[in-house]
């Protein structure tokens, strides 16, 4: 049971992870830009198309960058709490009533919440903090 819950484990977090690269990729901002031009004329506009949907020479570019990172980091310590809230759910159903597996199993579960809350302050914190930063700069220039 536990190699097989392990596996399950796995396969979740490897879509998952699958799913963020997915997600970071160029390719998800392509939006009608021309993947495979014939010419080197196209090749130049599909280019200066990207480069400015993604910000181009932007300053904030860096600081895109870096709250995305931070998200993403958030976001995966936010999934491998809920993971936990569910594997201390599984062992609480099926401790059979000792009381030292329930004890675990009560643990897990707190530590999992107290972990999903630390993750949604902290995206929430991080946001904020970044948000103000980018009006700082956008307001000095």
């Amino acid at each position: 049971m536990k190699k097989l819950l392990l596996n399950v484990v796995a396969a979740v977090l490897t879509v998952a992870g699958l799913g963020a690269v997915a997600n970071l990729s160029p390719a998800a901002y392509a939006d009608g830009v021309i993947l495979c031009p014939g010419t080197s004329n196209e090749w130049q506009a599909s280019l200066d198309k990207c480069s400015t949907m993604q910000g181009g020479n932007n300053n904030n570019n860096l600081m895109g960058t870096v709250n995305t990172i931070i998200n993403v980091i958030i976001g995966i310590v936010g999934f491998v709490a809920v993971v936990m809230m569910i594997m201390g759910g599984i062992s609480f159903i099926t401790s059979q009533g000792d009381s030292a597996k329930v004890a675990k199993a009560r643990n897990t579960i707190l530590y999992g919440v107290v972990g999903l809350i630390v993750a949604i302050l902290a995206f929430a914190i991080v946001n904020f903090v970044l948000s103000s930063v980018f009006s700082a700069g956008n307001s000095l220039t």
